[in-house]
């Protein structure tokens, strides 16, 4: 009994998956197939994932005498062939709803990242476990083809479906060969050279042909240049450093980062050579690049103005070159917004005078256009400024605290956990002044006296609750949180 070739196709939006859906029906039907698909839209992560069902009866029409077979409308657990997923965790997702089989289904995949909301908001690390999905990806399929397939879209200049598309015709599944998948992609007519590009490198990939140049190529990335500063500290620290050096530089300027390697090499000094203070001292200089690079209104702006950002947001559109596009950026700045970049006591006068007010102001702002671009680079432009804003100032005052109560503890264990809490300050807004009050929680619990299993139970219940309430019962007092009213003006 024939039956028919199950395909599903997991992409998020933008990203064409409904393109090469298109592109399976135009070549099962040149081929004289019978052939269904439909396709089922939703937000279910990130910018949205769409899955397309397509079934194809590998048989051509002539040889039916006249009937046709009958299809689903809709995929069967365990009776897929061929399941694509345009990035890890859409195939997470697909191993997890039952569609890939380990007797019937090839799993196609990619392994980079598209973090869902809930992955970037949580207070601690939240991204899931790439390895863990990986893994089952191998023991759940039949044959598991998985690569970095938008780093091969990126280099060749097109989107990710159609190196997906190569992949799908490398596995051998689809009732066609190769060349009547690159005939669909002319038929189509769009950016048909691109496409064809991607369709290749995603054949090829797929089939392991340049698997050692690129493992090869990575390690050869993945080894920084270390600076003759930071090769005299234990090599532990080299990564780590060399990473904060480029981060606090990017922020700000070479002092600053000299800065960063002062109180690296405090905490080195303080560490010695016991295997907790090393620890200690290398999350640590982790977290204090990261903290020292702080989110304000000047950093924004830096990072919206950039030009990898620019391409970037094009490649996301799909726009041609020499193609105009239109961007609007949305910025809502209060209050904190705007004394951040004031000079300390003006910050504080401000305070002051506007407490028993909640101001916000939205704004829209095209950066595609000259004015909109040049407010962003105007606010840029004020980096060298930023030494003398209170924010500045406020953010190395806590800085410095947390980093003499870590000094104060090593090599012990409480220093490693003391420095582990330099995690819970980050972003901006809310989430960083929520941030600063549960670690000012927790500094007063190791002024108290709180031993390092203390320690750690009050910063893993930090980062589980932004409420603060687990927090609150894990050091056994109120956790103190501004009550804000606002006044809405009545309505007419």
């Amino acid at each position: 009994m024939t039956r028919p070739v199950c395909i599903l196709v997991a992409a998020l939006g933008g990203e064409g998956g409904g393109v090469l859906a298109d592109w399976l029906i135009d070549a099962a039907t040149h081929a004289g197939y019978p052939v269904q698909s439909t396709s089922v839209p939703g937000v279910a992560q990130r910018t949205g994932a769409t899955t397309y069902y397509v079934e194809i009866y590998p048989r051509p029409r002539h040889e039916l005498g006249g009937r046709e077979p009958v299809m689903s409308l809709t995929p069967t657990p365990g009776q897929l062939d061929l399941v694509a997923a345009s990035e890890l965790v859409e195939a997470g997702r697909s191993i997890q709803a039952g569609y890939v089989d380990p007797e019937r289904t090839t799993l196609v995949t990619s392994t980079h990242r598209e973090y869902a909301v809930s992955e970037k908001s949580a207070m601690g690390d939240g991204r899931y476990d790439s390895d863990r999905i990986i893994d089952a990806a191998n023991q759940r399929s039949r044959r598991a083809v998985i690569f970095d397939m938008r780093t091969i879209a990126q280099n060749n200049g097109t989107v990710i479906n159609t190196v997906m598309f190569g992949a799908m015709a490398s596995s051998g599944v689809l009732p066609f060969d190769r060349a009547a998948c690159e005939e669909a992609i002319r038929r189509s007519g769009k950016a048909v050279d691109a496409s064809l590009r991607g369709f290749s490198a995603g054949f090829d990939a797929a089939q392991g042909r340049f698997a050692a140049a690129d493992k090869l190529d990575a390690s050869v990335k993945a080894r920084p240049a270390v600076s003759p500063r930071v090769a005299k500290l234990p090599s532990a620290l080299h990564e780590v450093a060399t990473a904060g050096v480029d981060l606090t530089t990017d922020f700000q300027d070479e002092r600053y980062a000299d800065f960063y390697m002062d109180r690296v090499q405090r905490l080195v000094d303080k560490a010695g050579e016991a295997e907790l203070g090393l620890a200690a001292a290398v999350e640590a200089a982790r977290y204090l690049a990261l903290w020292m690079s702080y989110e304000d209104v000047i950093r924004v702006a830096q990072l919206k103005t950039r030009r990898e950002r620019l391409q970037r947001v094009r490649r996301e559109v799909g726009a041609r070159v020499g193609e105009p596009i239109r961007m609007t950026e949305f910025l809502k700045p209060g209050l904190d917004e705007i004394a951040s970049v004031l000079p300390p006591k003006l910050a504080a006068w401000l305070r002051r005078k506007a407490a028993a007010r909640q101001w916000h102001r939205g704004m829209y702002i095209r950066t595609d256009t000259i004015r909109g671009f040049l407010m962003l680079c105007g606010l840029r432009s004020l980096r060298p400024l930023r030494r003398h804003m209170s924010r500045y100032v406020e953010e190395q005052a806590v800085i410095e605290r947390w980093l003499a109560a870590v000094e104060a503890a090593m090599p012990g264990p409480l220093g490693l956990e003391i420095a582990l809490c330099g995690n819970l300050v980050k972003g901006y807004g809310e989430t960083s002044r929520r941030g600063h009050r549960n670690l000012e929680v927790i500094l007063q619990q190791v002024a108290e006296g709180a031993t390092a299993e203390r320690v750690k139970t009050a910063r893993v219940a930090a980062l589980a609750d932004p409420e603060g309430r687990q927090l609150s019962a894990a050091v056994g007092q109120p956790i103190v949180r501004p009550i804000q009213i606002i006044r809405r003006k009545p309505s007419n």
